[in-house]
């Protein structure tokens, strides 16, 4: 498991993942069905994500984001490839910074702004050869599966949810579309 909790990655750091809208309802059924496949439980956790953005960055269609749980800070660099399908590739790259304000500093000093900020409540199982998450968000239950394209589709059968829908938009356009601005940040928080 990398730094942010995110789990499987390729060789060329490519996240390969499938993200669905999840109804409050069929969450515990989930939920069951990986414990009864022997899904290992990892852990939950509360997540504070601050998305930055500039020219740089806009033009490669990237985003920079620190991602802060507990105690810890992450930062990450994600560029999506070019596609439309309902399972999602992007380059990612991240590493563990030790202060968080620093990392801050060294960021807007770059020329990149604060443009979203977002929180989420995270639980995390290792499901075969995938990494399943529930993620709660201020305007959403969401779950994403990642895992190459193979291991996305079995795990989707085991767990009986090749009906849910598809969730194409990222946690920053979301969080921008049901924000509240504040200045010149939208905010998503509980």
């Amino acid at each position: 498991m990398d730094l942010a909790g995110v789990g499987l990655r390729t060789a060329m750091s490519i996240e390969i993942e499938k993200k669905y809208q999840l109804p409050p309802e069929r969450r515990s059924a989930v939920e069951e069905a990986l414990k009864e496949f022997g899904a290992e439980y990892v852990g939950e956790d509360y997540e504070e994500n601050t998305i930055f953005g500039g020219p740089a960055l806009s033009d490669k269609g990237a985003i920079l984001r620190i991602r802060k749980i507990g105690e810890r800070t992450v930062l990450t660099y994600k560029c999506r490839l070019a596609g439309v399908a309902d399972v999602k590739h992007q380059t990612e790259e991240e590493t563990e910074v030790a202060d968080a304000d620093a990392i801050r500093k060294i960021v807007e000093a770059l020329g990149l702004v604060a443009g979203v900020v977002y929180e989420k409540r995270r639980k995390t199982w290792k499901f075969r050869d995938t990494e399943v998450v529930i993620d709660e968000l201020p305007f959403g239950l969401f779950m994403e599966i990642e895992g190459s394209i193979t291991s996305i589709k079995e795990a989707e059968m085991l767990l009986d949810i090749e009906d849910l829908e598809t969730e194409h938009e990222t946690y920053p356009r979301l969080a921008s579309q049901n924000g509240t601005r504040n200045g010149t940040v939208m905010e998503s928080r509980f």
